[in-house]
């Protein structure tokens, strides 16, 4: 019995190890990662965030110089005295938070639509309220920090998380179908049957972009329909229709990824590896996960041409915010740009035939 344990466990190691994919996603991919954030966030301090100071905040006015130059190293603070327009630039996007001070209360008021960012700020505002409290030692704590979002309260989170899962699902079905497709069509010679078919270039072309578009509208329809059962209970804002036009030209730029890879690779598994390589890092780089607010200011610049950072924020303004449509144009035409020089690029790599 051991014997043949040992040989299965042989037999599995070796065809683990000739497996190039499985090699690459288990040891290469990591160390990618690794390097690309480990070298880019080297030696870099916390992320310095944009905040409003509502008013006067004792924890904030009384800090020592010494600690207010360290404070200064991570929120960049912006006094006003108006509390609704704080709030409202929270509730934007444009501020990662809005702090003011009722009696001995501290409190940070976030957008549920930004969390990230709000938790960094949130725990930097904590940071400094328990410094506060140290300082009057022998005392009860003076000071308490409270936390209030700036969304409607009868909002649940379903609001705020649904905008992104659509738009990284539609882009990972437009980018792997794109590019499988057309990979498995050229190794089984379909293309090849269909450019000697009197049908024009231009027919093909139209009729894939399509179906991507008809599928994308299919997953956009039901994850909807799903997302708003009383079990889920999401609400849609009065300007939620925007998302269908973000949503094709979403699916059009990523189509582009798609039909670049699938363009450059002879293989299903190539052509796998090469949009993993594109779409997981892009959901990093979008902000997704963690800001970008700490990063070189190279790469900050870098990620505003990511058509996956365009296309979730754009669908948390017209979904969540509330943004009036001619808001969300802008997006909308770098993901219509970002599709066409992609495209342009993949006609010069495409092949009928991998013998051509």
């Amino acid at each position: 019995m051991m014997r043949g344990i040992g040989a299965l466990s042989r037999a599995m190691l070796l065809g683990y190890v000739r497996d190039r994919a499985s090699l690459f996603f288990t040891i290469l991919f990591p160390l990618l990662f690794l390097v690309l954030f480990g070298g880019v966030f080297q030696d870099r301090g916390a992320a310095r965030m944009k905040v409003q100071q509502i008013g006067s905040v004792a924890v904030f006015d009384q800090l020592p110089a010494a600690a207010r130059d360290e404070l200064n190293k991570v929120l960049e603070i912006v006094r006003t005295d108006s509390a609704e327009g704080a709030i409202a630039a929270v509730a934007a996007g444009d501020y990662a938070a809005a702090i003011e001070q009722q009696r001995d209360q501290v409190v940070v008021h976030y957008s549920l639509a930004d969390q990230v960012r709000a938790g960094t700020a949130l725990g930097v505002v904590q940071s400094v309220v328990q410094q506060a409290n140290q300082a009057a030692s022998g005392s009860p704590p003076r000071f308490k920090l409270a936390a209030e979002h700036v969304e409607d309260r009868q909002l649940k989170t379903i609001q705020y998380i649904a905008p992104g899962l659509l738009g990284w699902a539609v882009a990972t079905a437009a980018t792997f179908g794109a590019a499988l497709t057309l990979v498995a069509w050229r190794k089984k010679m379909i293309l090849r049957r269909l450019r000697l078919a009197p049908v024009r270039t231009s027919s093909i072309v139209l009729a894939r972009v399509g179906v991507t578009m008809v599928v994308a509208m299919l997953q956009t329809a039901i994850f909807l329909g799903v997302a708003l059962l009383p079990y889920f209970g999401l609400q849609l804002s009065g300007y939620w229709w925007m998302c269908i036009p973000l949503i094709l030209a979403g699916t059009l730029a990523f189509l582009s990824i798609g039909q670049l890879a699938g363009s450059i690779a002879r293989t299903e598994e190539a052509a796998g590896v090469f949009t993993n390589l594109v779409v997981l890092p892009m959901a990093f780089l979008s902000g997704s996960f963690f800001p970008l607010d700490n990063a070189p200011q190279w790469l900050q610049t870098f990620s505003q041409i990511l058509p996956l950072k365009h296309l979730n924020n754009a669908m948390i303004d017209v979904m969540v915010r509330d943004k009036a449509p001619a808001s969300v144009l802008p997006e909308i035409a770098l993901l219509l740009g970002f599709a066409l020089v992609l495209s342009l690029i993949s006609i010069r790599f495409f092949r009928w035939d991998d013998d051509i």
